[in-house]
Parts: C-alpha cells; sequence; structure tokens
C-alpha cells in the first residue's frame, strides 16, 4: 500500500482532558494503524488536546440506516418503564 491512492481511510476518536468518552473529530488517510495515530496526533491534537486517540479503518464501520429507524427503535415505545416520565422525583433531588 505505498501508493497514496490506496491508503484506507482512518476515523479518528479523540479522549479530550475533560471528557471520559472518546469523540469522533475526523477522518485521514494512512497506510497502516500506527501511522494513523501519529497524523492524527498532528492534525486533531495540535493544542494537547487529547489524553487518548482511536483510530478505525472506515471501512470496519457498520452502522443502521436512517431509513430504519422505526425498526430499530419502536419496540422500545411499548416499554414504559424505560421512559422514567411518571416517576415522581423529590423537591431534593433537585437537577434531574
Amino acid at each position: 500500500m505505498s501508493d497514496k491512492k490506496n491508503w484506507p481511510l482512518w476515523e479518528v476518536f479523540i479522549r479530550s482532558k475533560q471528557g471520559l468518552h472518546h469523540k469522533h473529530v475526523g477522518s485521514l488517510h494512512a497506510p497502516d494503524e500506527e501511522m494513523a495515530i501519529e497524523n492524527a496526533r498532528d492534525v486533531y491534537t495540535r493544542r494537547m488536546e487529547g489524553v487518548s486517540i482511536w483510530v478505525i479503518e472506515s471501512s470496519n464501520i457498520h452502522a443502521s440506516s436512517p431509513d430504519e429507524k422505526d425498526i430499530m427503535y419502536d419496540p422500545s415505545n411499548d416499554k414504559i418503564y424505560r421512559h422514567p416520565t411518571f416517576y415522581d422525583i423529590p423537591d431534593e433531588i433537585g437537577h434531574m
């Protein structure tokens, strides 16, 4: 894969100093995962924003289609215990 035209596309996720989870920050092309991490560091953490970098080859990401949202999410609507709208929250709790 020395030809740059054939380098795979990598998705880059950065965990910031404040956060506990990684956020998608962009994409880049690289010949392998080591170079993808190095390039991600150079491109997406120039101001010391991150403490951890994840890269994943775009071809390994599989997602549901927005057209399938009814099939994917409707079954949860008939399980009212998943929607805590009917619980009484004490005033002492405040921020919920």
